[in-house]
């Protein structure tokens, strides 16, 4: 069984593609658990029916990454998760978000030069890199915009990096997956989103309301040029998108792409709106929500949602959840954790 070493593997996304890449080969999760728990170990254990190895690992360390090779030479591939990604902080602190997200990739492509073997290699980027699209859905090849955040701005520098090491490395294969905007929770409700402190994204903030936790949902803006006014997104249920990773390891370990180096949109390719998501969350549960409206929030782009044909040409994937299968699901993790 391939081995995959999986950073930020205790993240909302780490961990439920932890659980799909448990089918086929064997997990290594890497995480410093700085913003994940522990207990999501146990989590991907039970729905899996396999503990991965976990490695307690700052991958800011030099000497520990070269470490973690050493305990793991007969790795395949990695995919990268681990980065900081709250934006309003990295605005706050762009330092901490340079130094984390620039410097943990570094020191894993140094490591895995120094392998001097065929390695592939997933990256995890964002949408974020293209700001407001001139042209929807948005293709790989729309123009790379001004960084809004550090954070984003951290997204466009990892992506410029893997594009030179791979022109100088053949030996290294690349996939780039640019999210749009995961939501949802694993079906068993052994995994879900944690967000620590106040949530920045939609869906956990719909469902900490609902919960009580919050008063009421601020809409930031409903003037905008979209049919109702507010902001429309691309939201793909998180299992769909683990999925995309697996597909996409398995095509670098298969050696079909002809390029060491591609990039993906993984999205539904839909577009839906802020108002639409919380109508949407009142009539799959049943509750009422309270909301508001409220000033646009800066940094907010109008409307952004995938054109994703090159992922179901060339990987052979799409999304197959619903929005209400992916809101039904967070609302029954946020359920679960609560003791609703």
């Amino acid at each position: 069984m391939n081995k995959i070493i999986v950073t930020g593997g205790l993240g909302y996304i780490g961990s439920h593609t932890a659980v799909e890449l448990s089918n086929t080969f064997q997990v290594v999760i890497v995480d410093d658990l700085s913003n994940s728990s522990i207990d999501v170990l146990d989590g991907i254990s039970k729905i899996s029916n396999r503990t991965p190895i976990f490695e307690k690992l700052d991958l800011k360390n030099k000497e520990n990454v070269g470490k973690l090779f050493d305990r793991h030479s007969d790795a395949v591939g990695l995919i990268h998760f681990a980065a900081y990604k709250a934006v309003g902080e990295s605005v706050e602190n762009p330092l901490k978000y340079y130094e984390n997200n620039l410097s943990c990739l570094i020191y894993l492509l140094q490591e895995i030069n120094n392998l001097n073997q065929s390695f592939n290699f997933i990256f995890s980027s964002s949408c974020t890199v293209y700001g407001q699209a001139k042209k929807l859905p948005i293709n790989e090849k729309e123009s790379i915009k001004k960084a809004e955040s550090p954070y984003g701005n951290t997204k466009q520098i990892s992506e410029e990096i893997l594009f030179d090491y791979c022109r100088v490395n053949p030996k290294i294969n690349v996939i780039s997956l640019r999210y749009f905007n995961p939501i949802g929770a694993h079906d068993s409700c052994e995994i879900g989103e944690l967000p620590i402190g106040v949530p920045q994204n939609l869906v956990p903030f719909i469902t900490q309301t609902a919960a009580g936790i919050h008063e009421k949902v601020t809409v930031f803006g409903n003037d905008y040029n979209t049919p109702d006014g507010t902001c429309i997104r691309d939201y793909i249920h998180v299992t769909d998108l683990a999925k995309a990773h697996i597909v996409a390891i398995e095509n670098l370990i298969l050696k079909k792409s002809k390029s060491n180096y591609n990039i993906y949109n993984i999205g539904t390719g839909n577009g839906t709106s802020v108002l639409e998501m919380i109508k949407s969350f009142i009539k799959v549960t049943g509750l009422e929500l309270n909301y508001i409206i409220g000033p646009r929030r800066k940094g907010d782009v109008e409307s952004a949602y995938a054109d994703n044909s090159k992922a179901m040409k060339e990987l052979n994937w799409k999304a197959e959840n619903s929005i209400e299968d992916a809101i039904l699901s967070a609302w029954n993790w946020e359920k679960k954790i609560r003791s609703l």
